[in-house]
Order: C-alpha cells, then structure tokens, then sequence
C-alpha cells in the first residue's frame, strides 16, 4: 500500500452543505428566484419556488421559465439571479447558532471540511464571509466543479476529490432532500437538519436529523460525527 492509499484511508472529511444547513438563506433563495422572475416576465409564486431550493439553477430555472441554463436568456436569469441574491438579501442573512462552533469542533476533531454545494463559486465566497465561516473552511466544490448540480452526485464526487477520501471515509451534512439524494448516489452518508424548513419525512434516507447545528453540537458525542 503506497503512502496516498494510507492517507486515503486514514484522513476523514465532513462535506458541508452551505444554504439551510449551517446559514439561514433559503427563504432568501427562493425570494430572489421571485424577483428575477418577475422581472423577466414570469410570474412565479413563493411556494413553488421554495421547496425548489437546493438544487441547482440550471434545475430550478426550468422548473420555473422553461428556459434551459445555456439559452441566451437562461444565462441572463442566471446572472441576475445572483446578482438580486447578492446585492439585496445577503446582507440580511445570519448563521445559525452554534454553526461556526460546530465547525470548529469538527475540524479540532480531525475532520476535514469541504463545502459541497449548488451554489455558484461566486453565491459560495459571499455566503461564507457573511456566515463568518471563511477561516474555518479551506476547501470547496461548487456548480462550477460539476457537470449536473444536487441532486445528482457530481458536486458530492468533486467534495471527495478535493478532501483526498473515499466515500466510507466521509459524512456530509445538509438540510435538503436533494442533499440526501445526492450523498445516497455518492455512497456517502449523511447527517440532515431540520432548519433549513424540511420535515423528518422529507428527509428519510439521512442516519441522523438534528434541529440545527447548535442541537448537534449539543449531543455531538452521540452523534455520528462523535463516534469513533
């Protein structure tokens, strides 16, 4: 066994899902996806939008206009999208309590932390700063590292790249039906939260659902993250 293979099976890593997991922006999302909408001449209603969260844009855009991410007015979507997200929901969001002392703790623990996320390079830069979680997480795979965005397993895959581990040697954590779906495929297991508004049924197939990250830190020792 060469030295890559005994780092390969010794490193653990955590794959973190950023929106609805450990920062309050969903609402904030689906929101934006209203305004561009609306702005574009598609009337969209909040609640069709909301429960579309956490795929990617080139899923969720289809979904809502028709429009596919490559046509010339998808990628107007697109950008502007990102631009409403950024310029006027952003600076209102928070993180949820105990986020960042969570990723502390993992990372003290040994854990390598790697973001695993549909959001754009660009979306992801600006939600950890907001969060505070810039200093605690080095590593990250986005739609820009991905072929197809959650729920299918690409950006999960690119995670386990990035960490350096195979899939028996990572838990993730989101708060998305698509999240599970997409760890499921990437035979990786994964730990979900409630707060990002989803319900325990919507997210069977997850080994643990906690309240937040604050309720995981709480009982980490008996978590799936605290066992040896």
């Amino acid at each position: 066994m060469n030295g890559m293979s005994k780092e390969r099976k010794r490193q653990r890593a955590v794959l973190l899902d950023v929106d609805g997991t450990l920062i309050d922006s969903n609402d904030a999302h689906a929101n934006a996806w209203v305004d561009v909408c609306r702005e574009f001449g598609y009337e969209v209603p909040f609640e069709k939008v909301r429960w579309l969260v956490g795929m990617g844009g080139d899923k969720v855009l289809p979904e809502l206009t028709g429009l596919t991410d490559d046509s010339a007015d998808g990628e107007k979507i697109l950008k502007r999208r990102g631009e409403i997200f950024r310029e006027q929901y952003l600076p209102h969001l928070h993180a949820f309590d105990g986020a960042y002392d969570l990723l502390v703790r993992l990372r003290d623990d040994g854990f390598v932390l790697v973001v695993a996320t549909s959001a754009s390079a660009e979306d992801l830069e600006a939600l950890l700063k907001r969060g505070g979680f810039d200093d605690v997480i080095e590593k990250a795979s986005t739609s820009d590292d991905a072929e197809e965005s959650k729920p299918a397993p690409d950006i999960v895959e690119a995670a386990l790249k990035k960490a350096n581990v195979g899939a028996d040697r990572a838990l993730m954590l989101g708060d998305t039906p698509y999240d599970i779906e997409a760890a499921v495929r990437a035979g990786v297991a994964i730990v979900a939260v409630r707060c990002g508004g989803w319900q325990d049924d919507d997210l069977r197939g997850a080994i643990a659902v906690f309240d937040s990250p604050a309720d995981i830190l709480t009982h980490y020792s008996e978590s799936p993250f605290g066992k040896k």
